[in-house]
């Protein structure tokens, strides 16, 4: 017992954001997301002082991490200073190192942030870039977004963007040498690594599944993770 929680804490902060919990259910009363998901806060905390693999292990293959927004309002409220929402950035990295994050639903569209904020970051140097959101793809964007990505560059020079184009601007292309900058900031602190985790676990699971998985955005795999939703994640279902 306790091998996976010694893990955890060589993070810095695991270190940090758990401290001596009261169980008061502070954190679990402030929290956003506690009042739509099935989340507590408090109940994280509770288990991750337990030191019982078992139950981490469960949290890190469960739903349960990712229903966090980080907004670290319980930090705020703690009478004793922990810090849950920072305690799941930590189970969450833990998940994907290991390779829990395939086993639910939520942490299986980690594929999906990897191949669009995070592959965009290091092409554009933007975690959102306009033509990369392809309306077939978000339907919830509805007619509007059709028309404006039909006429990208007349709606963005309307805008006053200076859209992929050099110089000053909003949503100007980012020179090549930066972008190799940004590249080597990832490759030194572990982000290609992780993202080479996250694909190779999301393949193995997909083949598990029976899913298609290619690159890119055009497969089975990666539609089945944007549109499938159990409905068993609200207070409700």
């Amino acid at each position: 017992m306790g091998k996976l929680c010694d893990k955890l804490s060589e993070d810095v902060r695991f270190i940090e954001g758990l401290k001596a919990c009261l169980n008061c259910g502070t954190c679990t009363a402030i929290c956003p997301a506690a009042e739509f998901y099935n989340y507590q806060p408090r109940q994280i905390v509770d288990i991750l002082q337990t030191r019982d693999d078992e139950q981490i292990v469960s949290l890190l293959k469960s739903d349960t991490i990712w229903y966090c927004g980080e907004c670290m309002s319980c930090v705020t409220r703690c009478p004793r200073g922990n810090a849950p929402g920072l305690l799941i950035t930590v189970l969450r990295s833990a998940s994907q190192e290991l390779g829990y994050f395939v086993e639910s639903e939520k942490g299986r569209q980690q594929l999906a942030l990897k191949r669009t904020v995070g592959e965009w970051i290091l092409k554009y140097g933007y975690c959102l870039y306009p033509s990369e959101i392809i309306p077939e793809n978000h339907p919830e964007q509805g007619p509007v977004w059709e028309w404006e990505f039909e006429h990208m560059d007349d709606v963005m020079h309307r805008l006053g963007a200076n859209y992929k184009k050099t110089g000053p601007g909003i949503l100007r292309k980012i020179p090549e040498e930066d972008l190799e900058e940004v590249r080597k900031i990832f490759e030194e602190t572990g982000g290609m690594k992780r993202f080479q985790e996250i694909e190779e676990y999301s393949r193995i699971k997909a083949e598990e599944m029976g899913i298609n998985l290619t690159e890119g955005m055009d497969n089975d795999y990666i539609r089945h993770i944007y549109s499938y939703n159990s409905n068993r994640h609200s207070k409700e279902s």
